[in-house]
């Protein structure tokens, strides 16, 4: 069964649920650990929706679909290549993606998140799938010139780590099945990126089992699952959507 599980903030107080049409159940506890179903509704609408999930770490892909790494020239790689996003970059759906002081083209990148429920080391891609909660939509959002600007070394974590740079959300969707996902970003109204899921050279399993044997992943930790064709640059003043189907559509405006 698929749930949508989200995180908000009624008047003073943080709470989490899952959406029953247009109310959210609320529940109490640890999402990730036996989360309590109370008897208590609330709409929609009274709430102020945030990021899903506060993680402890995001690690985003590189070259992880073959139709991008086909057009860039580039050969499937042989492990994972990943860079981690601080937490100061996270954004919550409808939030703001602020424009660095930074010279250069700030890109987006559609991708599908992955995120752990339960801690993980080394484990097996047999058992990967055990490990991981569920999936939201999200945005890797890049200043492209700054990685390779100085010679000597690649700024991915800086290019890629400014604030309000990792949009998130809207829910957690859990009970899907990856394999039939179909990522699309749209740039003030037009289609820029609809690419399948199932096009990754690492699947979700093969992701978390081989980065739980770099580092331990912990409840809330997401793995960007990298993106496809289509990347491009935003103006400012511009409305971004990242759509899953299944998950939902994550909204931000850049300025």
């Amino acid at each position: 069964m698929i749930q949508h599980w989200i995180r908000f903030q009624h008047l003073d107080t943080v709470r989490f649920g899952t959406i029953e049409g247009d109310k959210i159940r609320i529940f109490k506890g640890d999402m990730f650990d036996s989360p309590r179903r109370t008897d208590h509704a609330i709409g929609l609408a009274e709430v102020k929706v945030l990021a899903p999930v506060v993680p402890g770490k995001v690690l985003a892909m590189w070259n992880n679909y073959h139709a991008l790494g086909q057009k860039l020239g580039l050969a499937p790689p042989a492990e994972p290549l990943y860079l981690m996003k601080p937490p100061t970059s996270y954004l919550a759906p409808g939030g703001t993606i602020r424009r660095p002081p930074s010279e250069g083209k700030v890109v987006f990148e559609g991708e599908l998140a992955i995120v752990i429920g339960r801690s993980c080391s080394a484990v097996s891609v047999e058992d990967a799938p055990d490990h991981v909660f569920g999936y939201t939509c999200a945005n890797d959002v890049t200043v492209a010139d700054i990685i390779q600007r100085d010679p000597t070394f690649p700024q991915w974590v800086r290019a890629k780590g400014f604030d309000t740079f990792c949009p998130f959300g809207p829910v957690i969707a859990t009970g899907l099945n990856p394999t039939m996902l179909v990522v699309r970003t749209i740039l003030n109204g037009e289609v820029r990126q609809d690419y399948p899921v199932n096009d990754m050279v690492f699947s979700v399993a093969e992701l978390v089992s081989k980065i739980s044997h770099d580092m331990t992943l912990e409840p809330g930790d997401i793995l960007l699952c990298g993106t496809s064709v289509g990347v491009g640059s935003m103006r400012p003043g511009s409305l971004i959507e990242v759509e899953i189907d299944g998950i939902g559509k994550l909204v931000n405006r850049f300025e």
